[in-house]
């Protein structure tokens, strides 16, 4: 069971961050706009400010920082698990000392600076509600989550960047993945309305916390639901509508003005059960991932057939949308890219990171005629989809490179492996043998449907299973280090010790011009 304690900062003195800029990364340009962000609200299709002008929102999402992802970080499995295994090997103490340090320097001035060079305008803050909430303790709402999401609403507002509040967890996990931090495979969000009845209190909070705050573009109330709940048209999702329509209610008791970005059901993929009146100053959401853009599928070539493709899937996205007459925002979407380490030479991993290029430049173009606002996934990584990138030579990742190299061999975490082939002899005949105990007519049965039987089994026995027993190996390699060593190690994901992906930034910053 998670140590549920392990979310509070005991308010460790930091020691002060010295402002240099890496050659990788160059000096930092004036942020991109002079102008201060003014409340936005929704006009008919359009998100507007006070004086009524468009407004396109483009940004990328800044998860791994109060929201971790095994992926990102490069731990196994969920981050209450992990940090209660840090904890273990460390002390609490110093374990809650590392995790501070590692949020600080995960986003600060540096990186709101470079971020606005680029002509981008918006940050998504995902944010774990373990650090707002006890499960021990559920009706007290702690001050040290604002100071946290405060910090990065800030130092977002000093250059003129709006920011996205997006609840990425909330109690008893609203999905069944491993980003919504419930240690499970199943969403017990949508069994228990004391669960639900907590989002409200967290929401309600978040309102009245930061109602009037111009530089906050909106609330993003759950990220990807996935309710296997049917409403009366045999959709799934019943009991999401029923969850947004209070929190709708709740929010705007306390603070009226600011837009809702609210994703659709099963990822944010499907608005089948939403209802034919939308909420007021509203924006849907929709995340628009392609697999064209991943290892284990054909690659983006930039033939009429997928292009084709890719616009159809956002066009069945955006349907709910267009049918009501109310804005789009894509939440999530990007291509995932090589590294000579997993391609097998620098030559091919750039063969293969121009045809990701090509996929995205194709999106966006998808976008901007459609007026669509976006927000990439994602900001800053270990080096396998983030626009900034942890450098492979710092203390960090000479640390973790090689638990990384076991975990993606061993095919744990879905996001981040290149190929499950180093697995194959293992789970090939498990799971074809439990899959001839379920007859045919029922493999499909389980929600969501999208994915298969295989897909559901892995789930369950790769990503949370083994991925628990992984995660004490890496916490083993922590042991015995001290404070100033795990300072040195948490800096390496300060915006001056990491790499930028320039052939992404660069798309990302033609396209904010408008010169895609």
């Amino acid at each position: 069971m998670p140590n549920h304690h392990l979310f509070t900062s005991p308010n460790y003195p930091l020691p002060p961050i010295t402002k240099q800029h890496s050659p990788t990364m160059g000096s930092i340009p004036a942020s991109g706009s002079s102008d201060p962000c003014k409340m936005l609200r929704v006009d008919g299709s359009r998100i507007v400010n006070a004086a009524g002008e468009t407004v396109i929102l483009k940004g990328a999402g800044v998860g791994g920082c109060l929201n971790m992802e095994n992926f990102i970080t490069g731990y196994a499995g969920h981050e209450h698990e992990h940090r209660a295994q840090m904890a273990e090997v460390l002390g609490e103490a110093r374990s809650q000392f590392f995790f501070d340090r590692l949020i600080h320097h995960f986003f600060s001035d540096d990186d709101a600076a470079y971020f606005a060079s680029l002509g981008l305008n918006c940050i998504r803050i995902p944010i774990n509600h373990r650090h707002f909430m006890d499960d021990m303790n559920p009706s007290t709402i702690r001050p040290e989550g604002f100071k946290l999401v405060d910090r990065i609403v800030d130092v977002c507002a000093k250059h003129n960047l709006y920011t996205i509040l997006d609840l990425h967890t909330v109690p008893g996990g609203q999905n069944q993945d491993w980003h919504s931090d419930s240690g499970l495979s199943r969403a017990m969000f949508w069994e228990f309305k004391d669960l639900q009845d907590r989002a409200i209190q967290l929401w309600e909070a978040l309102a009245e916390h930061y109602k009037g705050n111009p530089y906050v573009a909106g609330y993003n109330p759950l990220n990807e639901p996935a309710d296997p709940y049917k409403a009366t048209n045999g959709h799934h999702g019943a009991r999401l509508v029923a969850w947004y329509e209070r929190c709708e209610r709740a929010i705007r008791a306390i603070d009226p003005d600011h837009i809702l970005f609210v994703d659709g059901n099963t990822y944010a993929m499907d608005f089948r059960a939403f209802p034919e009146k939308t909420l007021p100053n509203t924006v849907y959401a929709i995340h628009d991932y392609s697999m064209l853009g991943f290892p284990i599928s054909e690659q983006y070539e930039g033939t009429d057939a997928q292009n084709k493709a890719l616009r159809q899937q956002l066009d069945r996205k955006v349907e709910y949308m267009r049918s009501k007459n109310v804005p789009v925002w894509n939440g999530e979407f990007g291509p995932v890219y090589a590294s000579a380490q997993n391609a097998g030479s620098e030559m091919e991993a750039a063969a293969i990171n121009a045809k990701r290029i090509g996929l995205l430049r194709a999106q966006l173009k998808n976008y901007a005629a459609d007026s669509i606002s976006w927000s990439i996934w994602l900001y800053k990584d270990i080096g396998y989809q983030g626009m900034v990138y942890v450098d492979p030579s710092s203390p960090y990742m000479k640390l973790i490179q090689p638990f990384v190299d076991k975990k993606q061999a061993l095919g744990l975490d879905f996001w981040g492996v290149v190929n499950k082939e180093g697995v194959k002899h293992l789970y090939e005949p498990f799971v074809n043998g439990l899959r001839e105990t379920v007859p045919e007519p029922f493999r499909n049965k389980k929600y969501p449907k999208i994915w298969n039987f295989d897909r559901h089994v892995e789930r369950v026995v790769r990503e949370c299973l083994m991925s628990e027993y992984a995660g004490w190996e890496l916490a083993e390699l922590f042991r015995g280090k001290t404070e100033e060593e795990l300072e040195e190690l948490a800096a390496s994901f300060a915006f001056k010790n990491c790499k930028g992906r320039e052939q992404l930034n660069e798309t990302l910053r033609l396209d904010a011009a408008g010169k895609l």
